[in-house]
């Protein structure tokens, strides 16, 4: 329904790349009653730094840059990020998530991770494992976002995983307490500007996926 919409549509909001992430873990968890609109949630992003525009990037990419540009810097800490708004409402939630994105020292990519205690679950007994099989199956039929098996995690996710691609990567990991989702994608493709195309396609009649 939610793609029947867009088709239908004269104009369509397209989601920043942090918000991109956060919505990929939390909205599904919302709609299949795992989540109440009440929940407070935390949400932690690392990305690179193209999606601070041509100043950012020339910042980064000077040859007598700071030093202190090769490692991560957390920012926009009076936590009123311009993504929230979006992050709130699209995910369905009552209030925004305690939100912190830390830029890297890397040109594209994004790693967004969303942490639960899963006794704040509507279904407190739900184990991770059960979680990732849940969200599999909401997104089996897409084109784009993908589940990585469960147990499969790998020791480290790293936010460059995905750079230059159109795919979102989601991987869930924990145990009977504790549940972590992140979302790995391209913070300039899927992020922004490929998501930009699968929804002009969609309004267009296109192919959702042609020229991503």
């Amino acid at each position: 329904r939610h793609r029947e919409r867009i088709q239908e549509a004269k104009r369509v909001a397209n989601p920043g790349c942090h918000a991109t992430g956060f919505i990929s873990i939390v909205r599904p968890l919302m709609d299949l009653g795992l989540l109440e609109k009440n929940a407070l949630l935390s949400c932690f992003s690392l990305t690179g730094y193209s999606g601070g525009g041509k100043k950012m990037i020339a910042e980064y990419e000077d040859p007598g840059r700071d030093p202190l540009l090769a490692g991560p810097a957390p920012y926009s800490l009076g936590m009123k990020h311009k993504h929230l708004p979006e992050m709130q409402k699209l995910a369905g939630l009552d209030s925004s998530p305690a939100f912190l994105p830390v830029l890297g020292d890397v040109y594209k990519g994004m790693c967004t991770t969303v942490m639960l205690h899963n006794t704040y679950l509507s279904n407190d007994r739900l184990s991770a494992e059960e979680i990732y099989e849940l969200l599999a199956f909401h997104y089996s039929n897409g084109p784009v976002v993908k589940v990585a098996p469960f147990g499969t995690a790998p020791a480290r996710l790293y936010t460059g995983q995905l750079a230059g691609t159109d795919g979102l990567l989601l991987t869930v990991t924990g145990h009977d307490g504790q549940t972590l989702i992140a979302a790995q994608f391209d913070n300039l493709g899927k992020g922004a500007s490929g998501a930009a195309v699968q929804n002009m396609n969609l309004m267009l009649g296109f192919e959702e996926t042609k020229g991503l």
